[in-house]
């Protein structure tokens, strides 16, 4: 089959959005049916809510009539600071496999990314998939497995103890943006992830501070999402010790996204992970009473927080790896 491959604009017009969900519903119907597809709305305003310090790229295949048959997009780090990979999202759609449109499309992002000063290109693959096939044949190298684990917030009880106030910390909550008198220690409290399991993986760091935290957060604001932080503070020295943070879909058809939780390392062993994840389900039951389900990944690597993710009542949905593609060679 001969295949066209088309740059999406900016913003796209209404038959590439069409295309891209076409191809984006029937592939994750086959491949994730767990998966929510987004709305078409959302897929229409994404090159607009992208956040400022990414540049994305995005691509249609079509088959000679004209049919979409597969979508590519390449998210570029454009901060100075930054020092992590770029990222590749690919669907083709189930109809059209094996006949080029992936090989096409992974050539024509692996180019853009390159001419941009790319490094390499990290996809997430669902496990057992053809995408788990497809990348290893072309050169990606498998870097590290995850677990997916969704919550039910009709069910989940949190054990009793999980709730009781640690001594020697207090819990601060907020929306959106951190407050000003904590911003500069959740920078802080950042920066500790860099020793998170990565497996294989060449994956760098962000430099945090401030104004990174600033900008992240209006993103998620952009595209109509909430964004909600629960941290809890040492008494001594009034520092973040950890942090959970939960993405809330604005529209409301999705399961809520968990981000980071993080414990920094002086503070390990005091059971804050599970304190601040618990009371994080409770503040999700409160504020939103629609939602009914909480969505998180977990590094296979770290068992110390999917025990904690498993003893608040997640349970696993799916399973994922990430492939690198080194683009140097």
């Amino acid at each position: 089959m001969s295949v066209q491959i088309h740059a999406l604009t900016t913003p796209p017009s209404a038959a590439q959005v069409d295309g891209w969900h076409e191809v984006l519903a029937a592939a994750l119907a086959c491949d994730s049916p767990d998966i929510p597809v987004p709305a078409r709305s959302e897929l229409a305003a994404r090159p607009a809510t992208d956040d400022p310090r990414v540049r994305s790229l995005r691509w249609l295949a079509a088959a000679p009539d004209g049919r979409p048959v597969g979508v590519a997009a390449v998210h570029l780090t454009t901060d100075p600071d930054g020092e992590r990979p770029d990222h590749l999202d690919l669907y083709v759609h189930p109809g059209h496999r094996r006949a080029g449109a992936g090989s096409r499309l992974l050539a024509t992002a692996a180019d853009a990314a390159r001419a941009a000063g790319a490094r390499s290109l990290v996809a997430d693959v669902v496990a057992g998939t053809p995408g788990d096939r497809f990348a290893p044949a072309r050169g990606f190298r498998r870097g590290l497995a995850l677990t997916w684990l969704r919550l039910r917030l009709d069910e989940a009880t949190p054990p009793g103890d999980a709730v009781l106030p640690r001594p020697g910390y207090h819990l601060r909550v907020w929306d959106g943006v951190a407050p000003d008198d904590l911003i500069e220690t959740l920078a802080r409290a950042k920066t500790a992830m860099a020793d998170m399991p990565l497996g294989d993986l060449d994956y760098g760091a962000f430099r945090w501070d401030a104004d990174r935290i600033r900008v992240t957060s209006e993103a998620i604001a952009r595209r109509g999402d909430l964004l909600h932080t629960v941290a809890a503070v040492s008494d001594d020295d009034g520092e973040i010790a950890g942090y959970t943070e939960l993405v809330v879909p604005g529209a409301g058809d999705r399961p809520a996204l968990q981000y980071d939780t993080v414990v920094v390392p002086a503070h390990r062993g005091r059971g804050l992970g599970v304190w601040i994840k618990a009371h994080m389900i409770r503040l999700a039951r409160e504020r939103h009473p629609g939602l009914t389900e909480i969505e998180a990944d977990n590094a296979d690597d770290n068992v110390h927080m999917l025990a904690v993710n498993t003893r608040l009542g997640f349970r696993v949905v799916r399973r994922t790896a990430l492939y690198q593609l080194d683009l140097t060679r």
